[in-house]
């Protein structure tokens, strides 16, 4: 059996090992009832043991195991702290790193997509990975203009490993729903699956790059690395230096960590404006906190992989819609949601319930700052995810539109950073600078 084989038989077995895992816990966690403990206290045990097998799990493996376990790792903040803790390191651990590729393999690689002379290309090279991610890895390396550069090299047969992990993890998609409170798992696996051909297209994200490294050369607050060289499943951009996003949650000041939030913030609204692109990946280990000469902070942001394409930045309706709530304009916002499909026409719901559902959501938007928490993340999944609950009930009639899929999971994701964060963030003042439709006079 050729190496590639017996590697794809393993990740299979792995995959295909976690949903007998569950089943198997399921059985012990109806002994332990019978035994005497009480339900939330097996349940409790059942999705700890349950969270530090599928980490463990996706942390050995590359492809869309790990992209899996990365747009997981985001909602960490939605799981209580008893459950969260014991694998939090875990999954830190998988926004940025995994088992590299050997040094022969990456030189084989860049002569293959470079050319034999691909050296003469750099004046130095470092064999060993900086970082490892779900479909390539990054070398440090110095262009040979004299420019400090990263070296992104994608791993031969990255495509057909996401896309077989992809399908492993959708038939059971369902068994890991219990696991973060609130979010629907087979949707995402979905768009992720969707989504490949762009992920290992490296002509399309340097495309990305670009764009974005021009909208924001010279910003005061958020740095682009620049596109140097992109090949066929190679790409060349712009070294910067800075602190991972994942080091300011696990040890940051608070002043850092009220910094790295507004920045965000500020990013995910001003992106689309400014590019008509959305960066899709807002994962920790795309973010940097970059000191510049002139001793300001800002935000260094990587991997243009996965983007939402939005010509005219954000959709207005959003924004129309944020602003009716806050108005408390419920007849405003049922009849929008109803003309933008977010209740299907064969629904009616009560206008003042779907009020009721939205507010809590958007306490963030309404104050002139908020600080994001754990606690408050735990509280909205909690709500939502609890069968008993009127927002649980609500929330299952309405409808997501295909175009608002990706917008909605960015979203939730960048929420989900900023709690692992607990940043005071002043989020009404991006919405007022960025968010078209928003504004009464936009």
């Amino acid at each position: 059996m050729s190496d590639l084989p017996r590697k794809a038989v393993t990740r299979t077995v792995k995959l295909a090992a976690l949903p007998l895992g569950i089943a198997g816990r399921a059985t012990w966690g109806l002994g332990k009832r019978i035994g005497g403990k009480s339900a939330e206290i097996v349940a409790r045990e059942l999705q700890q043991r349950t969270a530090e097998q599928l980490f463990r799990t996706l942390g050995e493996l590359k492809g869309g195991a790990m992209k899996f376990g990365q747009a997981m790792s985001v909602f960490e903040a939605a799981l209580p702290e008893e459950v969260a803790g014991p694998y939090r390191a875990a999954l830190t651990k998988l926004q940025e790193a995994a088992p590299p590729l050997p040094a022969a393999r990456v030189h084989r690689i860049l002569a293959e997509r470079l050319g034999d002379d691909w050296r003469e290309l750099f004046s130095e090279f470092e064999d060993k990975p900086a970082a490892a991610a779900s479909i390539g890895q990054v070398h440090r390396a110095v262009w040979r203009d004299g420019r400090r550069v990263a070296v992104k090299v994608q791993y031969p047969g990255a495509g057909e490993a996401l896309l077989s992990d992809l399908k492993q993890l959708g038939r059971f998609a369902s068994l890991l729903g219990p696991l973060i409170p609130g979010m629907d798992i087979k949707p995402l696996i979905t768009e992720l699956r969707d989504r490949v051909s762009e992920e290992l297209d490296y002509e399309l994200e340097a495309e990305s790059q670009r764009i974005h490294a021009e909208a924001f050369e010279g910003d005061p607050d958020v740095v682009v690395p620049d596109v140097v060289h992109q090949g066929d499943e190679v790409l060349v951009t712009e070294w910067i230096e800075g602190t991972p996003l994942s080091e300011i949650i696990s040890s940051g000041a608070q002043e850092e960590r009220d910094r790295a939030g507004q920045l965000l913030a500020r990013f995910l609204f001003s992106g689309p404006a400014r590019t008509g692109l959305l960066h899709a990946d807002p994962h920790p280990g795309n973010f940097r906190l970059v000191t510049g000469a002139d001793g300001r902070t800002r935000l260094g942001v990587l991997d243009f992989g996965t983007v939402d394409r939005l010509p005219g930045g954000l959709p207005k309706p959003i924004g129309r819609s944020l602003r009716m709530t806050l108005d408390d304009d419920a007849e405003g916002v049922y009849g929008h949601l109803c003309a933008e499909g977010f209740v299907k026409k064969s629904i009616e719901l009560d206008p003042d319930a779907v009020l009721d559902y939205l507010r809590p959501i958007i306490e963030p938007f309404e104050a002139d700052e908020f600080t994001f928490s754990r606690t408050w993340m735990r509280s909205q999944a909690a709500r939502i995810a609890d069968p008993r609950s009127p927002a649980h009930q609500l929330g299952r009639q309405i409808n997501l539109p295909p175009s608002y899929l990706l917008i909605h999971r960015v979203t939730l994701s960048t929420i989900g950073v900023l709690c692992q964060l607990g940043a005071t963030v002043r989020l009404r003042d991006e919405l007022e600078a960025w968010l078209p439709g928003f504004l009464p006079e936009s």
